[in-house]
């Protein structure tokens, strides 16, 4: 099956999240994705469980599930990047790729010999993108640092959580690294716009992608308010600071989210709660009023809301095109009619007969589909395969280059 990057290598230099991230969405469209890993250990999320992928019971394997949820579809090879023969892989491996993506250390790669202005000149047309925390340039740029660090740098724990007012105010991370995520999305578009210049130019570049700058992109509707107002956005809990109501409702048994976003879905939710008067009400009928007379407005939807069941409710704000939803955890997601129905859930079989559970991608094409058939590799399991076909190895160097510690 063609996809969209059906004609495109990659060379997969990175761990952890954010690159790779990126790497399994060029994957997902077709790109051929060698991931270079160490020797014994490889990428370091492979031991961060439990939970564990399944797998045979006789299998050897034992990779986490974090692992998993950002490698599918790639070749694994194992290469030590601190032997000279192993630095000669990669320089290789780089002439012929069209893209090479790594995450290590500012300047780390460089002192190998496998920076950009090194291979470019075997490869005049590599796109080489650099994924890290602070990015190549600044004061900070070789600082290390997580997903969780940069959220609060960011500004984002500004903006998340309960208000400092109420039980439990207070700054709040993300359940998901979504610094990692936002970059490696961003740095997957940065490449596509790379190979599409390289088409017109006949020239790769190098893309420098930093963690903060990604944060800030992602917090940018709050942080453009920032800077046209002054006024710094403050904690909302699970209410909106330019929309009422948009929040999470007690119901008579449970909760659900109500997301009322301008003057006709307030006029269609109050005749549905049964309280149209309140769209006709001067203080409440337009979103400004709304936002500030928020605290008069708020405590009469909340006694409405707890009258009834979250279901009864959900049915008749539906029918009212009121957007709105319920809270669910996982179990409840993956039950839900629109998920099942739209293939969200995609089981890969494992080389050693486990089954890898995995998110399909959400990108979806009319003319080139994406499909999901290649589970997360195990540690080295492309490596005598790779070097064969794109290196013409033989089994006597391949074995050379194992007792060396090379591979």
């Amino acid at each position: 099956m063609i996809k969209p990057l059906s004609h495109i290598r990659v060379l997969d230099l990175t761990r952890v999240l954010a690159g790779p991230w990126c790497t399994q969405n060029l994957a997902d469209l077709g790109a051929e994705v060698i991931k270079v890993e160490r020797p014994e250990v490889g990428d370091e999320t492979r031991g961060w469980g439990p939970p564990w992928l399944p797998a045979a019971e006789e299998s050897e394997r034992r990779d986490s599930s974090y692992y998993a949820s950002a490698n599918r579809g790639k070749k694994s090879i194992t290469v030590n990047l601190a032997s000279a023969d192993g630095q000669a892989i990669i320089r290789r491996l780089a002439a012929s790729a069209d893209v090479l993506v790594e995450n290590y250390k500012v300047g780390t790669l460089a002192r190998y010999g496998l920076g950009y202005d090194d291979l470019r000149e075997a490869n005049p047309g590599l796109v080489y993108c650099s994924v890290t925390g602070f990015g190549q340039t600044g004061p900070y740029r070789h600082l290390p640092g997580y997903d969780f660090v940069f959220q609060g740098m960011g500004g984002l724990m500004s903006i998340t959580g309960e208000r400092d007012d109420l039980p439990g105010g207070g700054p709040q991370k993300v359940g998901i690294a979504v610094a990692d995520i936002t970059t490696g999305m961003y740095a997957s578009l940065a490449i596509a716009a790379a190979l599409t210049w390289r088409e017109r130019s006949g020239q790769g570049q190098h893309i420098d992608m930093a963690l903060l700058d990604c944060m800030l992109a992602f917090n940018s509707n709050q942080a453009v308010s920032y800077l046209v107002s002054g006024k710094l956005p403050k904690r909302q809990g699970n209410a909106h600071a330019n929309a009422v109501p948009y929040q999470v409702f007690d119901s008579l048994d449970g909760k659900l989210i109500v997301a009322v976003g301008n003057d006709s879905q307030f006029a269609a939710y109050c005749r549905a709660v049964g309280k149209p008067e309140l769209a006709i009400d001067t203080r409440f009928a337009k979103v400004t009023g709304r936002i500030v007379n928020r605290e008069v407005l708020l405590p009469m939807l909340v006694d409405v809301m707890r009258t009834d069941s979250t279901a009864s409710w959900l049915a008749r704000l539906k029918a009212a095109g009121v957007p709105c939803g319920p809270v669910n955890d996982f179990s409840q997601t993956f039950e839900d009619p629109q998920v099942r129905h739209r293939g969200i859930r995609v089981d890969l079989p494992l080389p050693d007969g486990g089954i890898c559970p995995s998110i399909a991608s959400p990108m979806r094409f009319s003319a080139t589909p994406l499909e999901h058939s290649a589970a997360p590799p195990a540690l080295g399991e492309h490596t005598d395969t790779v070097l064969t076909e794109c290196l013409g190895l033989l089994p006597a160097e391949l074995s050379r280059l194992r007792e060396a510690g090379a591979i």
